[in-house]
């Protein structure tokens, strides 16, 4: 975390780099070290935010999206309400373009990389500023003239703004072509600006539309399906475009936590605005001309009676006029910005990270806030010195809920709130990290889990990374995987991993489903209980049985007759080498240290071969097949020579563990076969003596033959002739050639 902390993004270098490396504007240096170490604070990877929570007053706590349903608790079914609070954030939307553009390097499957890309969402448009002064707005609800003159001069001589301030609502749109056609604009209800700029006759309106609002989870409140509402604030923004007041309303399916928070509303080029514009009344323009697109109706588009919300031709557009649209997408946003109200941008529906959780559990951030001497925090931050890490869990007496949103770690023993540094009051965060923080990097602490000095050795990092293979399922698409991606590439630009990406090939497990083919869930009462299954099958019947059921990747249901199965066949194994009737283990008469027939041999060599391919494609079904097969011949053997079960039980060791261990003791080998070699086949014996060639006639699969692998052609197109098939083919007709390719296939070319 205090890498991260300790990081901000260089736009230009596209990577991240120490704090201390931040170009500080000579206008924030001339203010002194708080107000430059307030600037670091800003453009931190790690760095704090007002985010709005779901806060359930009867439980006591914050809940997570998941959580509410309906805007009730899914616990007890209590009310739920939206509130701000201060959150750690992650800055994971700098890293989005990498995130995307290195998926291109990954042995992922498609649909991974799509939900990956899709949960990224990058599109790209411009920011445009709409001025509504820092002041209340006039008692018709307009910004006044004066104002918004200074600000268009000074904006006009010092460029865009970083931050937009609280003079301005900032959107963000893929079609600033469509700016002289925003006819309203919305806020969300969270939105800082809706309490200064609503007029007074319309507060009592707008803030119980707001309290309503806040008891929506975020899915209630975009729900497509639902009817848009809203309420008007009374006051106007100036659209940059045209100069002219655009109408401020709040609604609630705009939510402060998606980009800017607002929106600029189209409704003759937007379906959504479309349908809220008719039903509010709310003037439609249209600034684009389909032309004789097929399949609208340009008199209705014309006429503000349809949406159009493709590309065309600009109209109602000033001096933009006859420009087709995609094209004064950049006129538009170039000029604005010569103006310095506008950029072009690129945007994500990817959102920073919200890191903090409110729990009593949880890592604690290594974070300090100084208190000023009127108690409260005066905003400037400490890191706990890294010979004071990791910080520990305060020790508590009471576990009941505080009551209000605040950590409940703010009911821990002052000692551990409260240092004394340098004469200066501290107090520790006492919000906590969510279970991702571990999630994101444990497979580096795995390769030096006793390293009290740095996280992992540079030299096994180089070693054992990346990740060769990560089995996983899907549901990690977007959360897991995409965070451990962002956490590993900070630690790639700042020096800590050798590459750009931790997990080289992805494969997703499928889904086991209940014995009637539905998900399991107690609901639907078809849950499997494996400690059950253990108890009486054994746990390499269950681990067996699982590998068995069909391709790792596919969703399978759950069947109590094949666990029975691969028992049998486990039951199998253990009878084909021990002597059952001795009342001690003791191993079968009927293995013999022997040497294996020709045949058996090959048997051997080729399930070795068979079972190493089938493990490296992790086709662990097929695997398990084969060794049926080879149980089935050897079970018939007698004598059977001890070296073959040896090497079945070497190569089903990683199917049934337990079993095999037990076995490989019963031969006489006092070590674990943990620490015996992979078996090696020889190539010469896995090769049949004997091949199956196809047979042609015109290129054409008439029939097949089996010959000995090294027949030259004279034999091979002999007994070819001799095929019954091809005989009656070739009866009567002129053979013009005949292609024979030895131990592959023989062509008859016939008129």
């Amino acid at each position: 975390f205090l890498v991260l902390f300790d990081t901000w993004f260089d736009e230009v270098q596209q990577r991240g780099r120490p704090i201390s490396e931040l170009p500080i504007p000579p206008n924030i240096a001339a203010q002194g070290a708080d107000a430059v170490r307030a600037y670091q604070d800003e453009h931190r990877l790690a760095y704090q935010s007002q985010a709005p929570v779901n806060w359930c007053p009867a439980l006591g706590t914050v809940l997570a999206n998941e959580e509410v349903i309906g805007g009730v608790s899914e616990r007890g079914g209590h009310p739920v309400v939206r509130i701000p609070l201060r959150q750690w954030m992650l800055r994971i939307t700098a890293y989005a373009d990498r995130l995307e553009r290195d998926l291109e390097v990954l042995d992922w499957s498609d649909s991974i990389k799509a939900l990956q890309r899709n949960w990224i969402g990058r599109s790209t448009g411009a920011e445009v500023d709409f001025f509504v002064g820092s002041n209340p707005p006039d008692a018709q609800g307009r910004p006044h003239a004066q104002a918004f003159k200074a600000w268009r001069e000074w904006r006009g001589g010092n460029g865009f703004a970083r931050t937009p301030g609280n003079d301005v609502v900032r959107v963000y749109t893929t079609r600033p072509d469509t700016l002289f056609g925003a006819t309203y604009m919305v806020i969300a209800p969270e939105h800082p600006l809706v309490g200064r700029i609503t007029l007074p006759d319309r507060k009592a309106e707008v803030e119980a539309y707001r309290e309503q609002a806040a008891r929506k989870s975020d899915l209630d409140r975009t729900d497509l399906a639902k009817e848009k509402t809203g309420v008007f604030t009374g006051a106007f923004a100036v659209n940059p475009a045209n100069n002219r007041p655009v109408p401020i309303w709040v609604a609630d399916y705009v939510l402060a936590s998606y980009g800017t928070g607002a929106i600029m509303a189209v409704p003759a080029h937007d379906t959504r605005d479309f349908a809220f514009a008719r039903q509010y009344q709310i003037p439609i323009v249209p600034v684009v001309d389909p032309g004789q697109t097929p399949s609208v109706n340009r008199e209705e588009v014309l006429s503000g009676k349809a949406v159009f919300t493709g590309l065309g031709t600009a109209i109602n557009s000033g001096q933009y006029n006859g420009t087709a649209t995609d094209e004064m997408k950049q006129q538009i946003t170039a000029d604005l910005h010569g103006r310095g109200v506008a950029r072009a941008a690129v945007n994500y529906k990817l959102r920073d990270w919200l890191f903090s959780r409110q729990h009593f559990w949880g890592e604690p951030f290594p974070i300090l806030h100084e208190i000023g001497i009127d108690g409260k925090p005066t905003g400037m931050l400490r890191t706990v010195p890294f010979d004071q890490l990791p910080v520990d869990l305060p020790e508590l007496r009471s576990f009941q809920p505080p009551g209000s949103p605040e950590p409940p770690l703010e009911l821990a023993p002052h000692e551990w709130l409260y240092q004394t540094i340098d004469g200066r009051t501290f107090k520790r965060e006492t919000n906590t990290m969510p279970q991702w923080a571990g999630s994101c990097w444990y497979y580096l602490r795995f390769l030096d889990p006793k390293n009290g000095a740095a996280l992992v050795d540079p030299e096994l990092e180089k070693a054992w990374m990346p990740v060769d293979l990560y089995i996983g399922g899907a549901e990690h698409a977007v959360l897991h995987l995409l965070y451990a991606r962002f956490w590993h590439k900070v630690l790639f630009d700042r020096g800590y991993v050798s590459m750009a990406e931790p997990f080289h090939k992805l494969v997703n497990q499928g889904m086991i489903l209940g014995t009637n083919g539905e998900k399991m869930s107690k609901a639907r009462g078809n849950v499997v209980n494996p400690d059950q299954v253990v108890e009486e099958y054994g746990a390499d019947s269950l681990r067996l049985y699982e590998m068995f059921m069909g391709p790792l990747e596919a969703v399978k249901p759950w069947s109590m007759e094949g666990v029975n199965g691969v028992r049998g066949f486990l039951d199998r194994v253990w009878r084909m080498i021990t002597n059952e009737r001795s009342e001690t283990l003791e191993l079968n008469a009927s293995l013999r240290d022997v040497e294996p027939t020709e045949a058996q041999r090959r048997v051997v060599h080729k399930l070795i071969k068979a079972v190493t391919e089938d493990i490296e494609r992790l086709s662990f079904n097929t695997a398990i097949a084969k060794m049926m097969e080879f149980t089935n011949y050897f079970f018939k053997c007698d004598p059977r020579p001890q070296s073959a079960m040896e090497t079945l039980v070497l190569l089903l060791a990683p199917f049934a563990p337990h079993l095999c261990e037990e076995l490989w003791q019963l031969f006489g080998h006092p070590k674990t076969l943990a620490c015996e070699p992979w078996p090696k086949f020889d190539p010469a014996l896995v090769l049949d003596d004997t091949v199956e060639v196809p047979l042609q006639v015109n290129g054409k699969l008439r029939s097949k033959m089996v010959v000995p692998r090294d027949a030259n052609q004279d034999e091979m197109e002999k007994q070819a002739r001799a095929d019954v098939k091809i005989a009656e083919m070739l009866l009567g007709k002129t053979v013009v050639k005949t292609i024979v390719v030895p131990g592959r296939l023989v062509n008859f070319v016939i008129q």
